[in-house]
């Protein structure tokens, strides 16, 4: 891989009272979006969420497996210097609940 980036794996709960990131569902980050799972609408929610929740820019934060699926794979660029501050804020929204 050339550049620096941190695959996670999320659990996408579409059609939620509120939007929040946090806790944790057969080990992938769980993450609530009030958007409905039609047309891409909860995934691009679930990505923006991400992005805000671990304090980078929407772009940084693609899907890499499972547009159709609750849960996905995403990839985070980071440089190296950022990439131990994300692995420690995922670690931290999966360990407690948003």
């Amino acid at each position: 891989m050339g550049s620096e980036g941190v695959r996670l794996e999320i659990y996408v709960r579409p059609s939620a009272s509120s939007t929040a990131v946090g806790g944790e569902y057969d080990h992938a980050l769980v993450v609530r979006v009030v958007e409905p799972a039609h047309g891409g609408r909860a995934t691009d929610a679930a990505l923006r969420a991400v992005a805000e929740a671990l304090s980078v820019p929407r772009r940084s934060v693609t899907l890499v497996r499972g547009a159709s699926n609750k849960r996905k794979l995403i990839q985070i660029e980071v440089g190296a210097a950022g990439r131990q501050g994300v692995e420690v804020a995922a670690a931290r929204l999966r360990g407690g609940a948003a």
